[in-house]
């Protein structure tokens, strides 16, 4: 998507040209699974489809916003905003609980006109919700003038979604959609909040996966892996898992039941799988990430119990080609999206001959992004 696609958006629905244009990505995770709500790590990378709002300044308490991807127009005034009063669960919700939690920080808010449109799928675990949300807050900031700490503003997305539109995430994916940086994944500790940015090795692709499906329950099923986890941190008499280290879980295991010892199991490995992944970045070596992204999955799968038949059939598929290091699914689980290391040299084969390859023994229809590490939400 371009900025001249995103400014003839604006005129096809207002008069001009819009005075500002701001795009916010939406992110893969690498690896760190389910580590997020463990006080773990994680390692997410801002990719190259994005959130994008071009507007104009129109002064007052208005702000009108088009949405080109659901073909609706809608405003609210920021006075409406100044209390914590959600009014549904429509694309809305998200600017205007950003907006409520810019006010309720202090932070001046400014009317403004503007489109919003962008190409990270809608529900494929690429985080579209916190792209919104930062580009949203990178809009209000544009039109204001105040400065913009990327973190700070992670922060207040996180706030608007867990408050406004009530879902429970962690800090990740706003925290990889202000906090990208070109050619890197971001080392985030989920607990201190500081993060390394990490260069991905030369000459690899990463290929986000689509399976084609979706997956009811996932809501349920993760509030149960997070109460067993829980539950796990309880017998080892620490906080959170990230707590424990593999000496200690392989000393006291065999006294935990099966189903919290495997939880702990993969949460404990997961930590320590990512920040190994992060030493192999750092040394360019692709081979030993490709490894590790693979025993993530098998982890996820037999562990975490949180993989499905498309997904496993879409890594091995993956997997089998002769260009792929690594790959495994990512995000939540239960359907959605695989991520693969690729030779660069090589992706559009990959492409092709596995997506080809995983319809052919499936029966679903996959999409693939080919992705490239950006930049956070930023004025374009």
């Amino acid at each position: 998507m371009t900025l001249d696609r995103t400014s003839s958006a604006f005129a096809d629905c207002y008069e001009g040209s819009p005075e500002w244009v701001v795009r916010a990505p939406g992110r893969v995770n690498l690896i760190g699974e389910h580590t997020d709500y463990n006080d773990g790590f994680v390692m997410p990378m801002a990719i190259n489809r994005a959130v994008y709002i071009a507007g104009r300044n129109t002064g007052g308490d208005q702000v009108r916003i088009h949405s080109v991807d659901f073909g609706e127009e809608s405003s609210f005034s920021l006075s409406e905003v100044t209390e914590l009063t959600p009014a549904g669960d429509s694309w809305l919700e998200y600017v205007k609980g950003t907006a409520w939690a810019l006010a309720d920080s202090g932070r001046s808010l400014a009317g403004w006109e503007g489109v919003l449109l962008g190409d990270v799928p809608v529900g494929a675990g690429l985080s579209s919700s916190a792209a919104v949300e930062l580009a949203v807050a990178r809009a209000f900031q544009r039109g204001a003038d105040w400065s913009w700490d990327a973190a700070a503003m992670a922060l207040l997305g996180q706030r608007a979604e867990n408050r406004w539109v009530g879902v429970n995430c962690g800090i990740m994916d706003q925290m990889i959609s202000a906090c990208g940086k070109d050619g890197h994944a971001l080392l985030l500790d989920c607990r201190s909040l500081e993060g390394q940015h990490v260069p991905l090795p030369n000459g690899v692709a990463v290929v986000v996966l689509d399976t084609g499906t979706r997956r009811g329950l996932v809501d349920s099923a993760y509030n149960e892996r997070r109460a067993q986890c829980e539950a796990a941190a309880r017998f080892f008499s620490v906080g959170a898992l990230r707590d424990v280290d593999e000496e200690t879980f392989a000393d006291r295991m065999h006294a935990l039941d099966e189903t919290p010892r495997r939880r702990a199991r993969h949460v404990i490995s997961e930590n320590a799988r990512t920040e190994r992944a992060a030493e192999a970045m750092r040394q360019g070596d692709a081979q030993r990430l490709g490894l590790l992204l693979n025993e993530s999955h098998v982890s996820l799968r037999d562990d975490f119990s949180v993989s499905s038949e498309a997904l496993d059939a879409m890594v091995e598929c993956a997997q089998d080609h002769a260009s792929c290091y690594g790959a495994r699914m990512t995000g939540a689980g239960f359907g959605g999206c695989a991520v693969a290391l690729v030779d660069v040299e090589q992706t559009a084969l990959f492409v092709e001959e596995t997506a080809q390859t995983y319809r052919t023994r499936t029966g679903h229809d996959p999409s693939v992004y080919v992705c490239r590490a950006m930049e956070g939400a930023e004025v374009l």
